[in-house]
């Protein structure tokens, strides 16, 4: 079969764009991260970026990933056949959104089964990583998440705040609503004298 290109025109753009989004480092200390992880269970995986599609195309590292975090949070399947191999992503996917991680953060099935957007699976990993972190069940890789900044406003606060009038709204001073109507300014006709 001959060798073609993915695509063309913008389609082809496209697929350049997300490649240009992966960064090999990430993607090694992504790999490193879950070696660590599964230390205890003897599977071991390649950190190298290259190869972590291959390490992970069938969804049983990350199944066992989620486990190790919050134990008995999936099933892994084993089998090689490609809906199991699928089914064991989506799985991953769905345990991690109960564990914490925002579903924006996460990543699409294809992206990794069909390697479309290994960018975003690497993201999702390091937002699984993150909250991990949060919740105390491993160390995680990147920035720390923000906690919450909830504020409490007594009542007389928030009674002073009706009364200001935000820049964004303008001002109310030298305007007025006189002689406008509805419609815009009333016809303008000028009177003549008819008796000459």
């Amino acid at each position: 079969m001959a060798d073609r290109p993915k695509g063309y025109g913008l389609t082809a753009e496209v697929a350049e764009k997300i490649d240009s989004k992966y960064n090999v480092e990430l993607a090694r200390e992504t790999g490193q991260w879950i070696d660590k992880l599964l230390i205890d269970t003897n599977i071991a995986i390649s950190p190298e970026a290259a190869e972590l599609h291959e390490n992970l195309k069938d969804g049983t590292v990350l199944c066992r990933v989620i486990n190790v975090l919050k134990p008995g949070s999936v099933k892994v399947n084993e089998s090689k056949m490609s809906f199991k191999m699928m089914e064991n992503i989506g799985n991953f996917l769905a345990a991690c959104e109960r564990y914490g991680v925002a579903k924006k953060d996460l990543f699409q099935t294809v992206d990794l089964y069909d390697n479309q957007n290994m960018a975003q699976v690497v993201n999702g990993i390091i937002a699984l990583s993150r909250a991990a972190a949060k919740l105390g069940d491993a160390q995680g890789m990147g920035p720390n998440e923000a906690n919450e900044n909830e504020r409490e406003f007594t009542d007389e606060q928030l009674k002073a705040g009706q009364n200001v009038i935000g820049l964004q709204m303008g001002s109310n001073k030298g305007s007025s609503q006189s002689g406008s109507t509805p419609y815009g300014l009333g016809r303008q006709i000028e009177k003549t004298n008819l008796s000459t």
